[in-house]
């Protein structure tokens, strides 16, 4: 096996050996990344002499005893989590020379465990789109297939991971952009619950649904990356304290008692393709087998969860966006002669279509006489859906759907259609909108021999029972060993 092909577990336990260095495994993953980069398009940034510095840093670790469960394992960063030094971009040309002066409180967790950083990679601009279309840096591909989108808004994160250009990564998730090109690259990833991982230093799309955790190679890396993110931090008034399990040592594969609900009204949603849906009956089949009980649930709140999203969420960019006006940092357009010119020139230059579009749109839903009808009636729908989940986790433990309604589209396909992109995240939103985490798992691949990701949510702060739950179906299954045949010979 390739270094490059390692889990995180198995190059941990060879470091800890001694039967590898981490600047063997960084090098190897550099090279990894040299040959597969042209067919992937994953990083806007790499990192190569910085990353081999980090990696000779922990050998030193290593040889003096000290390997913590990151120490030496190279990892890629969404490019929206601020590095002190290195360039963050969030794909967006105002913002494509920013250097943070700064460290997002996750790298400096990273850094406490000896985790090398090999690069920063793609995404949709400042993390707006489903698809990583809306990058405006680079157009990254599906790894399982290059005509094929990888997802968003963190598909530079999942592709890295799928074709093993690094061996984890972090990205965030608003509405469904870990979830969502976990699934369609075929690798784990997990939205922890609202406030269990510091958002300081994770520049903000909608502030109140933004939420910074892993992606992965399987259910056991994603277990290792949540445990080093998370905790309390005091720099981020919506981290909550309380104490932070290790979700690697409770893992645990039996299911025998668990209560998984099934929505009523996720099963009678439209579009959904017969792929998804074969595969996803299939992993309800191996639940039920494996002792555990399905139980019919009900979310009625869930058919307004797409509206009430493209309210909330346009309308907190509306806010946090108005800061990049060319004054202070970020692109200016210099040709301007006025500074209302300069302010409306910066702004539609630096940003791309997509972003334009939801700023006009929460601005327009914050604007006077349409803030009732639209940002306020958008928030208590937000209440009911919460509820629902509270109700639904009265009687059951986890609750399964599918990811996403179809595989992975064409690269192209849903471009002149909004509204089509938008509802890809149909099964994923309702999760952010009640800060409850969610998982995605390999779960099957269609008949074009695309991943299909299963959807597991769970209660408040319940991040170990998901895992376990994954853990148990992905050990049973194998879905996640499998890798991308086009990249395989390099």
């Amino acid at each position: 096996m390739n270094l490059h092909e390692l889990t995180i577990h198995q190059a941990h336990d060879l470091l800890k050996n001694k039967e590898i260095s981490a600047r063997e495994l960084t090098a190897d993953v550099l090279a990894r990344i040299s040959d597969a980069e042209p067919a992937v398009d994953a990083y806007i940034t790499i990192t190569g002499d910085a990353a081999l510095a980090q990696a000779d840093m922990a050998d030193k670790q290593i040889l003096a005893g000290d390997i913590q469960s990151l120490t030496g394992i190279p990892l890629a960063i969404k490019d929206l989590i601020c590095t002190k030094g290195i360039r963050t971009t969030c794909a967006s040309k105002i913002l494509e020379n920013f250097i943070p002066p700064y460290d997002a409180t996750v790298m400096g967790k990273l850094h406490q465990t000896g985790a090398v950083m090999v690069g920063k990679v793609n995404m949709d601009e400042f993390a707006m789109g489903s698809s990583t279309e809306n990058s405006g840096i680079k157009l990254t591909k599906n790894p399982w297939n290059s005509a094929h989108v990888p997802g968003g808004s963190s598909g530079g994160s999942a592709a890295a991971v799928a074709a093993d250009m690094c061996l984890g990564s972090l990205g965030s998730d608003t509405g469904g952009s870990i979830r969502q090109p976990a699934a369609h690259c075929g690798v784990v990833g997990v939205k922890p619950t609202y406030g269990r991982v510091s958002r300081f230093g994770l520049v903000a799309f909608a502030s109140s649904l933004d939420q910074i955790g892993p992606l992965a190679k399987d259910v056991t890396d994603a277990a290792i990356l949540l445990t080093a993110i998370s905790g309390y931090d005091s720099k981020d008034s919506t981290s909550v304290n309380r104490p932070v399990p290790d979700y690697l040592a409770g893992l645990s594969n039996s299911v025998k008692g668990l209560r998984i609900g099934i929505p009523k009204e996720y099963r009678t949603s439209e579009g959904v393709s017969p792929d998804v849906t074969a595969a996803v009956q299939n992993a309800m089949a191996f639940y039920k087998d494996a002792g555990a009980t399905l139980v019919d649930i009900s979310l009625p709140h869930a058919p307004y969860a797409v509206a009430a999203y493209y309210l909330i969420a346009p309308a907190e960019a509306s806010s946090n966006l108005a800061r990049y006006d060319g004054v202070k940092y970020g692109q200016r357009d210099m040709d301007a002669g006025t500074l209302l010119d300069m302010y409306r020139q910066t702004r539609s230059k630096g940003f791309g279509p997509e972003v334009q579009r939801r700023i006009l749109l929460g601005t327009y839903a914050l604007s006077a006489g349409y803030y009732d009808a639209y940002y306020k009636k958008a928030s208590q729908i937000r209440t009911l859906i919460k509820a629902d989940f509270v109700k639904a986790f009265d009687v059951c433990d986890v609750i399964l759907s599918p990811v996403t309604p179809t595989p992975a589209f064409k690269i192209g396909e849903n471009t002149d259609d909004p509204l089509t992109m938008y509802l890809s995240d149909i099964f994923t939103l309702s999760a952010n909108l009640a800060g409850i985490p969610g998982l995605s798992v390999p779960c099957g691949f269609s008949k074009d021999g695309l991943p299909v990701g299963l959807q597991l949510m769970g209660n408040y702060f319940d991040e170990q029972t998901l895992l376990n739950t994954a853990y148990a179906f992905e050990q049973a299954t194998g879905f996640h060993t499998k890798r991308p045949e086009i990249l395989k010979a390099s």
